[in-house]
């Protein structure tokens, strides 16, 4: 607070202290927020990362003997998405530090995208159940959802 000599008085004093502590604990709130999503996305990019990488290399020994080359090509693309788009959430963990909490909207859609893309795609593999490929579309819906919104986010914040 800014002010004359005069004041300067205990309630004066009071009154610009509560006021500096609400802007503080606010901006501490926001910062707290943006450090969370900043973990949350970092650490769902890294450990579907980790998923993609387990199943691709199970895909490619494991699975070689037991599907057919159609199924095992279905795999494999689940898997190649799935890191596509684990790489992506560790992309929203860094356009969190730049936008904020705008690009947290990409990162739920490429969540989904890989539950739904290549959740139904690895299952579809394993399964044979080609009634499973009728959610692929649902993810890829979500994929595409993800990157406009990325990209619109990415342009609309300004430098």
């Amino acid at each position: 607070c800014r002010g004359t000599a005069d004041d300067f008085a205990p309630a004066r004093q009071t009154r610009c202290v509560a006021r500096s502590t609400k802007r503080s604990r606010g901006s501490d709130a926001q910062l707290r927020s943006a450090k969370l999503a900043i973990m949350f996305w970092a650490t769902a990019g890294a450990v579907n990362a980790f998923v993609a990488v387990a199943c691709g290399a199970f895909g490619a020994h494991a699975l070689k003997r037991r599907l057919d080359d159609e199924r095992l090509a279905v795999f494999e693309t689940g898997a190649r998405y799935h890191m596509y788009h684990a790489l992506a959430l560790i992309a929203v963990s860094w356009l969190v530090t730049t936008r904020g909490d705008a690009a947290n909207t990409a990162g739920a859609f490429f969540l989904a995208g890989i539950v739904f893309f290549s959740g139904s795609l690895y299952a579809l593999a394993l399964s044979g159940v080609r009634k499973l490929g009728a959610i692929t579309p649902i993810g890829g819906v979500c994929f595409l959802l993800g990157w406009g919104d990325l990209a619109w986010v990415a342009m609309s914040a300004g430098p």
